[in-house]
């Protein structure tokens, strides 16, 4: 997917491109993980779709959860959903910003001709 070391930087327009498929991608992730939370505080603690997504958006964005928790299932699946929560964090943090660190470290890397 990237470039090796000893080729040319790509051209801006590709890096763009590169920098949009990643943000996507990261996009997908967090929504995927956010519908993940909302089915499962609906289904286990019996909350209304606002308030599950209220808990799951505040557990992905590393706040913790909103409402009490009631039942054993909730709150097995709550320490479960956060845990994964800063794992997916991590993850989407990393696929977004990997084209622009890449680019970083490769510019550093090109060999420049001696005059």
């Amino acid at each position: 997917m990237y470039e090796h070391h000893t080729q040319p930087l790509i051209p801006r327009r590709q890096f763009v491109q590169r920098l949009a498929w990643s943000t996507g991608a990261g996009v997908v992730l967090i929504v995927l993980s956010l519908a993940i939370g909302m089915v499962g505080y609906h289904v286990l603690e019996g909350l209304a779709w606002i308030d599950a997504f209220v808990n799951a958006s505040m557990l992905l964005g590393g706040m913790g959860p909103v409402a009490t928790l009631q039942s054993f299932g909730g709150k097995l699946f709550a320490g479960i959903f956060a845990l994964y929560c800063g794992l997916a964090v991590i993850l989407v943090a990393g696929i977004m910003l990997s084209p622009i660190i890449h680019r970083f470290f490769h510019k550093l890397h090109i060999d420049v001709a001696e005059p």
